[in-house]
């Protein structure tokens, strides 16, 4: 929804800005250039991640998201009157443009949903590009099908603070952890059991199923969004924290213990969701704890410059990420990727992305 626009001159072309509203509301918009630095107030009437987008074809399309910018932007953004600076000089891709716009996107910084009275949230991640795959921190680590690192740029979407959990998935689909087990084989060990363990022994198809029932539970409530598994893309740039990285080389920390259940701290058992500490978004468990199903067949990475990849058309195996209770440091890095046909196994779990 358009609230107000503003015109003013910058160098050589005219921008206008443009304030759009996703659930919070951004009112009182005023921008005014100082040289080569645009000053954009505006008040903010809750919590809200803020970007700024910019249009190279007079308002059609906003494809490209600003980076130089400082103040108040970014995925926590605290209601009331607030300051965005935009440096014109460090900002690219503006010396080509006649006419331009501006937007300012105001979405919700957490989404919280409840299905027959298990809650669960979803962390807001602004959407920007990102080099995916064999990045210098992950050394020697990193395989050959981590390469070669390419550049991804994604649009916004929310990520599942946490997997899924057992008691989401019993109030989606009504079976339990054991249930899903037996499905499998009853023989097959149990990892880990409570209402706020994550969930397993789900195959790719049970949790396309769990995802459609969901869809259908909350659709009052979506305003037109779906809920989906992450891409491998999705998944990957949430897991190095989306425009707040850091860099590490595990989900939120170098230091694998500090973030990841894996095979020298678990016990030989998955644990309670949530109880590590949670990366740049805010997000948990996205190093170990359980694998997480991806919605992409696995294929090789390509060299080219992607938007909003969605992997191969086809293939033999759906990738699945993050490490796990079993797995050691290696497999808990953000770009370790692994395939299989989409089996249960009590090794893997999944979370969810909203769009």
């Amino acid at each position: 929804m358009i609230t107000h626009m503003h015109k003013i001159a910058v160098c050589v072309f005219f921008m206008w800005c443009v304030v759009a509203t996703f659930a919070q509301e951004v009112t009182n918009v005023i921008a005014q250039q100082v040289g080569f630095k645009v000053e954009i107030l505006y008040v903010l009437d809750q919590e809200a991640a803020i970007s700024v987008w910019l249009s190279k074809d007079g308002g059609k399309t906003y494809t490209y998201q600003l980076k130089a910018l400082s103040g108040d932007v970014g995925n926590k953004v605290s209601p009331g009157k607030n300051k965005i600076i935009w440096d014109l000089e460090c900002e690219s891709l503006l010396e080509d443009i006649l006419e331009a716009r501006f937007r300012i996107d105001a979405q919700q910084a957490h989404h919280q949903f409840i299905v027959n009275d298990v809650s669960f949230t979803m962390i807001s991640v602004t959407g920007g590009s990102f080099i995916m795959g064999a990045t210098s921190e992950q050394g020697q680590d990193a395989g050959e099908e981590e390469k070669p690192k390419h550049k991804v740029t994604l649009s916004d979407y929310y990520i599942g603070q946490t997997e899924v959990t057992q008691a989401l998935w019993k109030a989606v689909m009504g079976t339990s952890v054991r249930q899903q087990r037996n499905l499998e084989n009853p023989s097959f060990l149990i990892c880990g059991e409570g209402n706020d363990f994550p969930m397993y022994y789900v195959s790719m198809y049970e949790c396309q199923l769990f995802i459609e029932k969901l869809n259908k539970l909350l659709s009052k409530k979506l305003n037109g969004m779906h809920f989906a598994l992450p891409t491998e893309a999705q998944w990957e740039y949430a897991a190095r924290g989306g425009i707040k990285t850091q860099n590490f080389k595990y989900s939120g920390s170098n230091s694998v213990d500090s973030v990841a259940w894996s095979n020298k701290n678990s016990n030989s058992s998955t644990h309670r969701v949530g109880t590590k500490k949670p990366n740049e978004l805010g997000i948990y468990d996205m190093s170990g704890n359980v694998w997480e199903w991806c919605q992409d067949w696995y294929g090789a990475y390509k060299s080219f410059t992607q938007t909003n990849p969605t992997g191969p058309s086809s293939g033999s195996g759906y990738v699945y990420r993050g490490g796990c209770w079993y797995n050691g440091a290696q497999s808990c890095r953000t770009t370790c990727r692994v395939q299989d046909p989409g089996r249960r196994y009590n090794r893997i779990g999944f979370r969810l992305v909203l769009e």
